[in-house]
């Protein structure tokens, strides 16, 4: 494939940066420094989905995204396995882009590149959607968590004001497929941290105005993101475990999937190790820890997906601990 084709593609698939201003998507504003923090996340995702959709293999795309901080490099490599996940079903790239990205850089991101995967499924037609079986039957989740985000940040009158759920989502794998809306609702509690502009009270009061069996899963995602993309300082953040409630073991679940994906990938940050101790009491790498100690390692009895099962093993770690000043 030339050189002119594929930036002829990168031009056609690649949005345009100003769907991520915050102006743009009506999102709240709290600060100029919050807005500045969402609106690069929002840059580097889309360069993250450049660079996938114009390299010539995803190999050729690890040197730049190598190139972006520490801080947005996760949400570079979210974006690009969005842009490998839609050259996979568009046919463009052949049907493995995904898979080849994850056996080299890829594989340090790979909670990230699910999720993309997710944002990709947003976009395509049903008959483009990637093999959902072929992915880690484990993680596989992330991508529906994925989509809820992709739904919430970009619908976010119906996911979020009006709280739409797919009473059945067609959930393209074979495995407990009720579970399908509790993956989503955890991207779109990642998103109301986007849509709140990192204002945690105002995340919070989101949450509350959603049905009670909604807001475990949402308070996780909230968590994860105010752990991974950051934006609030101490207060913020104990005030924020304080609305949570009885979903504060949920928030510290979701603040340790997020040290464990920055860990893994070796992009830890101050902020990551200000919300670990706040919601879990514990630095980052305690916290990650945690997620690998009680991780299945296969298939586990019951109605519960592994995944779940994980994800309550990780948050009954967290039900009596967190670092906020009495």
């Amino acid at each position: 494939m030339s050189s002119a084709w594929r930036t002829l593609r990168r031009r056609i698939l690649t949005p345009s940066t100003s769907e991520t201003l915050l102006e743009t998507r009506g999102f709240h504003r709290k600060s100029p420094a919050a807005q500045e923090l969402l609106e690069t996340v929002g840059a580097r995702f889309l360069e993250g989905y450049a660079h996938a959709v114009e390299a010539r293999n995803p190999a050729e795309a690890e040197y730049p995204l190598e190139e972006i901080p520490d801080r947005f490099r996760g949400f570079a490599y979210e974006g690009a396995g969005m842009g490998f996940a839609m050259l996979d079903g568009l046919r463009m790239s052949g049907r493995n882009s995904v898979a080849r990205c994850l056996e080299g850089r890829g594989a340090d991101h790979v909670y990230m590149i699910y999720v993309g995967i997710g944002w990709a499924m947003a976009r395509l037609p049903r008959f483009c959607w990637p093999d959902i079986d072929a992915l880690d039957p484990l993680l596989r989740w992330l991508v529906l968590d994925g989509y809820g985000f992709h739904q919430a940040y970009f619908r976010t009158e119906r996911y979020v004001h009006q709280q739409y759920r797919d009473p059945a989502f067609p959930w393209p794998a074979h495995d407990n497929p009720s579970y399908a809306g509790n993956a989503i609702d955890q991207g779109i509690g990642r998103a109301l941290w986007f849509v709140g502009g990192t204002d945690a009270d105002l995340v919070a009061t989101m949450i509350e105005k959603f049905p009670e069996s909604r807001r475990s899963d949402l308070y996780g995602g909230a968590g994860l993101a105010a752990t991974y993309a950051g934006g609030v300082d101490e207060a913020e953040l104990c005030a924020f475990r304080e609305r949570a409630g009885i979903h504060q073991a949920m928030v510290a679940q979701g603040s340790a999937f997020a040290a464990e994906a920055r860990i893994r990938a070796g992009l830890l940050v101050p902020h990551t190790e200000l919300a670990t101790r706040v919601f879990c009491g514990m630095g980052p790498a305690e916290a990650a820890a945690v997620t690998q100690e009680v991780r299945p390692s296969g298939p586990v009895p019951g109605a519960l997906p592994a995944y779940e099962v994980w994800r309550r093993a990780i948050a009954d770690r967290f039900a009596t601990v967190g670092g906020c000043p009495q």
